[in-house]
């Protein structure tokens, strides 16, 4: 596993193209989020893992960004998306799925790249980071999917814990709602630069 080492807080950089991690995580876990309908979610929490309806065979993204979750969801607002789970997983884990990744969109679509990316258990995409208006930010955020045997790893090996989170993203989103902007920045999970090797810096093309 990564060092358990924090990296000192950096202001982005400037430019759209800014890729760095940033997660709320502890020396052995990281904190991802998703969204599900109240059926997949309530059984999850209830189980302490994913359950069917849930199902294994689809591709399932996890993002570390809270704002990212509240813009995808609406805010815990959309169809199939009214529940946010925060999942606590392993680094462990986390990192192995970074390792085994394939970017979703390659410098050249060439069919070695196409074909890596089939043969991948992982996709990862960077998208633009929001803030807590949900503006795009100048720099990115990741996404990972995670397919085949990784969601096996995820659902089976690497969940600490869940925990249904959706009364807090309304919450801030009620704050916005009401003007008040700084109790709804005050309600945000604190999020650092997540540390990561050099190896998974270039699988990831991650900003040094």
């Amino acid at each position: 596993m990564e060092s358990s080492q924090r990296k000192p807080q950096k202001p982005p950089r400037p430019g759209n193209d800014y890729r760095v991690i940033r997660a709320k995580f502890t020396a052995k876990t990281i904190t991802v989020y998703q969204a599900y309908s109240p059926t997949i979610a309530d059984a999850a929490v209830g189980a302490q893992k994913f359950v069917p309806p849930f199902r294994r065979e689809r591709m399932t993204w996890i993002k570390p960004s809270f704002l990212w979750m509240a813009y995808r969801s609406g805010w815990a607002t959309k169809t199939h998306q009214e529940c946010v789970l925060a999942i606590e997983i392993t680094r462990e884990g986390f990192e192995w799925a970074l390792r085994h990744s394939c970017l979703s969109h390659g410098a050249t679509d060439t069919a070695q790249f196409r074909e890596k990316l089939r043969k991948s258990p992982v996709r990862v995409q960077w998208d633009p980071e929001r803030d807590v208006l949900l503006r795009p930010l100048g720099y990115r955020a990741i996404q990972i999917g995670l397919g085949g045997e990784s969601v096996d790893q995820y659902v089976d090996d690497w969940i600490v814990s869940i925990t249904d989170v959706t009364e807090k993203m309304r919450q801030i989103e009620q704050y916005l709602k009401d003007g008040d902007v700084e109790a709804a920045r005050a309600g945000l999970p604190e999020e650092l630069e997540y540390p990561i090797s050099d190896e998974l810096s270039e699988i990831l093309q991650a900003s040094s």
